[in-house]
């Protein structure tokens, strides 16, 4: 039976004045937005393991390596062009195989750019979402068909949650400017979709995350498209971020919704606007970034240290690279041990080694690659 939460964004007067990022308790942080805070680098190896993957590059295994999910043991990979092919390798970097259903029929998938991969290793299977039409198509390992579900929503994220269940956010077809809850955040069944939990955050007034240009002009629209910051597991929760909210809220185990995060001043008061959301969390580090709404969306990054109890602007250096290569946290998974990936093109490596810029692992991977060899995957894994 479905069970609906609900829980009203709050509005913390008394800590309005904690502009600094405050830590007000062991769980609650207040961040005023609109403050200029002093600058920290960090370096990656610090306080995250690095782990980097060359992709096998064979006559069958030829991709250009943008990823789809990545497991315990799996990667999986599709190319940029809409060809249909999923490639499987192992997490060494060696191919395993490679499956192609893009069709029509009804044991296919259609244009994989629109669809959200989420890889089951527990089950052994794939989710292949169609976001457009709300349909699910589950595989084996090996691309065989195993069943498949609709959903009367459209979600444009899906990640494991457990062994029986995906959770997601929903996604609007049409903005309604009179909402005043978000959609659902789901926990949804992996065997037909069915709803366990319908979860939603109240807010004074909708905010459209989309920017379009004045009548008369030429036309053009900037969307604000972060559905993956709008939920990230953390340690054994969730976080869950709405754009019209002033708070960030943390999704217990016990399925009960928490503020972790709130802003000031609100996102409702600030003009232009200004939206707040999570992007990667650490046991030290919370990293955020805010969004001010001009003619697109200008970005600030933002990291409250829990040790130091102080917000800064931050820049992170991989220190792989002699030279000061920064980092941005911009693709997330869903695996509780793997925090972002990024894709490295071997060419550009090998140019980088050539200009004695590449240091350690990276260099000696570097060293073996030829330019029109498989990309090399970086991962960023929370240290155990």
């Amino acid at each position: 039976m479905k069970r609906i939460i609900t829980i009203t964004a709050i509005t913390l007067i008394a800590m309005a004045g904690c502009g600094e990022g405050k830590q007000l308790s062991d769980e609650l942080i207040v961040v005023d937005v609109t403050k200029g805070y002093p600058a920290k680098e960090l370096i990656l190896q610090d306080f995250m393991d690095v782990e980097y993957v060359a992709l096998e590059t064979t006559d069958d295994f030829l991709t250009q390596g943008s990823i789809l999910d990545i497991g315990k043991e799996i990667i999986l990979v599709r190319n940029n062009a809409n060809d249909g092919d999923i490639f499987v390798y192992d997490r060494s970097g060696k191919g395993l195989r490679k499956f192609n259903r893009w069709g029509q029929g009804p044991e296919d998938y259609g244009n994989l750019a629109g669809c959200y991969i989420t890889l089951d290793e527990e089950n052994n299977e794939i989710f292949i979402s169609n976001f457009m039409t709300g349909q699910n198509t589950v595989y084996d390992l090996y691309g065989n068909f195993v069943r498949k579900f609709s959903q009367s929503a459209r979600y444009a994220t899906l990640r494991n949650f457990d062994r029986e269940y995906l959770i997601g956010k929903e996604t609007f077809v049409r903005f309604d400017e009179t909402a005043t809850e978000s959609l659902p955040f789901a926990i949804l069944s992996k065997k037909d979709g069915s709803m366990l939990h319908d979860i939603r955050i109240h807010f004074e007034k909708a905010i459209n995350p989309r920017i379009s240009s004045p009548p008369g002009e030429v036309f053009f629209m900037v969307m604000l498209d972060l559905s993956t910051n709008l939920i990230i597991p953390f340690r054994d929760s969730w976080i869950f971020a709405e754009f019209s909210s002033d708070t960030i809220y943390r999704l217990l185990p016990d399925f009960s919704l928490t503020p972790f995060i709130t802003r000031t001043p609100s996102v409702h008061s600030t003009n232009p606007e200004i939206i707040c959301l999570p992007v990667l969390f650490t046991d030290r580090y919370y990293f955020l970034e805010t969004f001010k709404r001009e003619s697109g969306f200008s970005k600030t990054k933002l990291m409250y240290d829990r040790q130091e109890n102080t917000m800064y602007n931050y820049t992170v250096i991989n220190d792989d690279y002699s030279t000061k290569k920064t980092l941005e946290f911009l693709t997330f998974n869903s695996n509780r041990t793997i925090a972002y990936w990024q894709k490295l093109e071997a060419y550009e490596l090998i140019e980088l080694n050539q200009k004695g810029e590449l240091k350690g692992k990276l260099k000696e991977i570097a060293a073996t690659l030829d330019e029109d060899d498989n990309p090399v995957i970086m991962l960023v894994k929370h240290k155990l």
